[in-house]
């Protein structure tokens, strides 16, 4: 573990960061802010930036600097998915870098300046990094090319159009000059920037395309990188607040007196989210907590169990709700059916248990605050801050952190995390470093799981055995309700309760997706690849099914109804050809099939599938095609989708979060919510389409297909259809 060494200043360790010369700082679509003016900044990880070659201004996104290292602001935060090297290839393609002088580093909040164009606010998720930033940070590297050339030129005395840049390099063949981007960086830096450069074709791509390592591989590997937990100081004290046992209860009464008497313990505040302890280390506040006697007020807390909800929901399901799409006559499409199917869903809650859980180092001192952590939404973080401690969000500071994974846990609508830090800071009303840290436990059953669902699908086959009915209900929570993504629901349909399966591609006359908004007070959010993790099952399990009631094959059927879908359908053929068709080589053996399109990529999985000695499934090998436009960084995808499959996988298998009689959480840790453990994990093979499409996403669409390929796996191999998720249930 990396440990900020105790010889620092406080105000060094605050700072985390060594000042470097000016350098090259390019800055795109910046009106009003002065380049100059903004190079008072520092490094936000001395981890990835070197402090001699630290320095970036805050409406930048490229710096080089006289050391010939050229450092890229990412905007999105890097937990494990790859922005950083991925954004950085985008910039040293059209820079004509080499990339042993690649850095990367984290921007500073600034929704104005790093903004997601996916959200209009900084922040990262819905597969967008890639996605949204491709065109403005190939602008980026294209701009700081044409200003070194331009500097070059010009100490020359040879035409600009004469001179070439190839990995790093500058130079003139007819005079023989050459150089180094750091030669030129003061020189550039004194130019305007061009406006409307011409871009690479795809033909000339040296980096995109490639598998360039990746930036924060190694740092990871050797402890340098800094994660929010690695962060200490003598001064600084840990807090471990105390949150009600009910969703929705808060505190009556507390007696803080045995907490106090604690060894360690230096404080004991009542904040709205509970009873928060401050020691001088985790294990003084932990025993704190442990001491305190709360007596909470369960008025207006969710009471009822798993069971409760989930009868509710079904009892919904039995009739359609509010249309989300249609097509034909669902209403009469059952007449004339010559064989039909219902089906009945259940999906649980789920928690994102990502391997670091939250944490945030805040200190508040002389009007301004300052904030390490694995930031997702930098802009609602900051304002949500400033707004609890009576700031501006300009005095807000927020240095996002490597995050040990979030799968969606870390982008709360309203910041609810940011905002219990704050309310810390505020509470405690002192001016000195506070890290705020939830266990294992405070995050299993700490809510904002993944909204429990039931759907309800009816479906037939004609007479000529063609799929002809496709009737499906959706009854769950809505995600986007009351909060600040609350304009994105249209007439009463929460796009996130539907996606995947309102926009189905199969060519079924006879269509109708209808929703319920399920009512529960159980905090919900978003959870990787989100809607698409329970309308993906429900829909390639079914059609699977009515397939095989039709007798047609589950490849040649899908195929057959995807005429308007060729990417759907491309993806399809292409797993199909990797995993050389259906059939198991060995016997004892099945294969399922799944595609599905999020997030604008396309993929199809192939599951080979055994039964262990206790009757579970035992996956053997996963194979994945996936068009996702211009591959970047190939072995970024390949990751991704790798990653994906083990935790959708996982999920699919042993995941569940159970309210108990009377509301309560029933898992707490591992033992209970149970990961895909390192020899369950099956060989992947993945295959990227070639495509000239834009890029789009990859961090989520390797999740959708892997939980229905397996139930189509395991339905061919033991008859069972698995419509009650998990697969394995842990008592």
């Amino acid at each position: 573990m990396s440990v900020i060494p105790k010889s620092l200043s406080r105000r060094d360790f605050l700072r985390n960061a060594a000042w470097g010369s000016a350098g090259l700082v390019i800055a795109m679509a910046l009106p009003g802010r002065g380049r100059a003016a903004a190079m008072d900044t520092t490094a936000i990880n001395s981890s990835v930036v070197s402090p001699e070659a630290a320095g970036f201004a805050p409406n930048a996104f490229v710096r080089i600097a006289p050391d010939n290292t050229v450092t890229v602001l990412i905007k999105h935060i890097e937990f494990g998915q790859g922005p950083f090297t991925g954004l950085s290839t985008l910039v040293a393609e059209e820079l004509d870098a080499d990339w042993s002088q690649m850095r990367a580093a984290s921007a500073p909040a600034d929704a104005e300046l790093y903004k997601n164009f996916a959200f209009g606010m900084q922040g990262t998720g819905g597969s967008t990094a890639i996605a949204n930033s491709y065109m403005q940070m190939r602008k980026a590297g294209a701009t700081a090319r044409a200003l070194l050339v331009r500097a070059a030129a010009e100490q020359w005395g040879v035409p600009a159009g004469e001179i070439t840049v190839d990995k790093g390099q500058i130079s003139h063949a007819g005079s023989g000059n050459s150089g180094a981007f750091g030669e030129f960086a003061e020189a550039a830096a004194q130019f305007d920037p061009p406006e409307d450069l011409p871009l690479k074709k795809a033909s000339e791509f040296k980096l995109i395309g490639t598998d360039v390592p990746k930036l924060d591989t190694n740092i990871k590997t050797n402890g340098q990188a800094l994660f929010t937990q690695d962060l200490h100081h003598d001064d600084m004290l840990t807090v471990i607040v105390a949150h009600a046992p009910q969703f929705g209860a808060t505190v009556k009464s507390v007696d803080a007196s045995a907490a106090k008497a604690t060894s360690g313990v230096v404080d004991v505040q009542q904040i709205p989210t509970g009873v928060a302890v401050y020691a001088q280390d985790t294990w003084s506040a932990l025993q704190g907590r442990r001491a305190l006697k709360v007596d909470w007020d369960t008025t207006n807390a969710e009471t009822r169990s798993t069971r409760e909800i989930t009868e509710d929901y079904r009892h919904r399901a039995q009739k359609p709700g509010k249309n989300a799409a249609s097509r034909g006559k669902p209403e009469q499409g059952r007449e004339g059916l010559a064989r039909t199917l219902t089906a009945e869903y259940t999906f649980p809650y789920l928690a994102h248990a990502p391997m670091e859980t939250l944490d945030c180092v805040i200190h508040a001192e002389d009007g301004a605050v300052e904030t390490w952590f694995g930031s997702q939404l930098q802009t609602g973080d900051q304002g949500t801050i400033a707004k609890i401690l009576g700031l501006e969000p300009a005095q807000v500071t927020i240095h996002t952190m490597y995050a040990g994974g979030s799968f969606g846990r870390r982008a709360q609508p309203g910041s609810p995390f940011a905002a219990e830090a704050a309310h810390v800071a505020k509470a405690h009303g002192k001016s000195r470093p506070l890290k705020l840290v939830w266990t294992r436990e405070d995050d299993i059953q700490g809510g904002w799981y993944r909204p429990l669902n039931v759907h309800r699908l009816s479906g037939g086959v004609d007479a000529d055995g063609n799929i002809a009915l496709w009737d499906q209900t959706i009854v769950g929570q809505s995600i986007f309700g009351g909060s600040a993504f609350a304009a994105m629901i249209k007439d009463g349909i929460d796009p996130s309760s539907v996606e995947g399966a309102e926009d189905l591609p199969y060519g079924i006359p006879n269509f109708r997706v209808s929703l319920h908004d399920g009512e529960a007070g159980v905090p919900i959010l978003w959870w990787r690849s989100v809607g698409h993790t329970h309308t993906a099952y429900s829909t390639e399990t079914f059609i699977d099914e009515l397939l095989e009631l039709a007798d047609k094959d589950p490849v040649e059927g899908r195929l057959a109804m995807l005429g308007e879908h060729p990417r759907h359908a491309g993806v399809l053929k292409a797993v199909v050809e990797l995993a050389d068709g259906l059939e198991p080589a060995e016997s004892g053996r099945a294969r399922g099939v799944a595609v599905h399109k999020s997030f604008g990529s396309y993929v199809a999985q192939i599951v080979e599938v055994s039964q262990n000695e206790d009757l579970t499934p035992k996956v053997h090998k996963v194979w994945c095609a996936v068009d996702c436009g211009v591959a970047v960084n190939p072995n970024v995808i390949r990751a991704q989708m790798e990653g994906g499959i083990g935790f959708g996988l996982g999920a699919a298998l042993y995941n569940e979060i159970t309210l108990e009689e009377g509301g309560r959480v029933a898992q707490a840790n591992f033992d209970r919510y149970r990961s895909l453990r390192i020899h369950e994990m099956p060989d992947v093979e993945v295959h990227i389409v070639k495509s000239d499409k834009d890029p789009t996403g990859v961090g989520e669409p390797g999740v959708p297909p892997i939980a229905p390929a397996l139930a189509n796996a395991w339905r061919r191999l033991t008859g069972d259809a698995v419509r009650d998720l998990p697969f394995v249930k842990i008592s």
